[in-house]
């Protein structure tokens, strides 16, 4: 029981922020993919986030289909981080609805974990 608690303590401390400004953005907890491409690079799929404004949905062609999704940005310092998914029209993409893309270019892992 000990080491799980230990282990929840440790996931507290382990989350991700605004590279400019150092907001806080999302826990690793909502951590849902790695293995994403964002306009800008590589990318992580998050559940949730926090401390991001939304734009006005769009439809866009990305690399898995057409998707309506609306750009994010950093509710501090206003830098455009990603975007949420608001609608997949290709039925094996639905799981990204509601879910948010941050590019790696612009956050950073806090507390120094791996």
């Amino acid at each position: 029981m000990v080491k799980t608690f230990q282990a929840y303590l440790a996931n507290c401390h382990r989350f991700y922020s605004c590279v400019h400004c150092r907001a806080h953005l999302a826990n690793h907890d909502e951590l849902i993919s790695k293995s994403f491409q964002g306009s800008q690079g590589r990318a992580y799929l998050f559940n949730s986030v926090v401390n991001v404004g939304c734009g006005p949905a769009e439809e866009r062609v990305l690399l898995t289909g057409l998707h309506a999704v609306a750009d994010i940005y950093c509710e501090c310092c206003r830098t455009t981080l990603g975007w949420k998914y608001e609608h997949a029209f290709e039925s094996s993409q639905k799981y990204k609805e509601g879910k948010y893309i941050i590019e790696l270019a612009h956050m950073v892992k806090e507390n120094q974990w791996d």
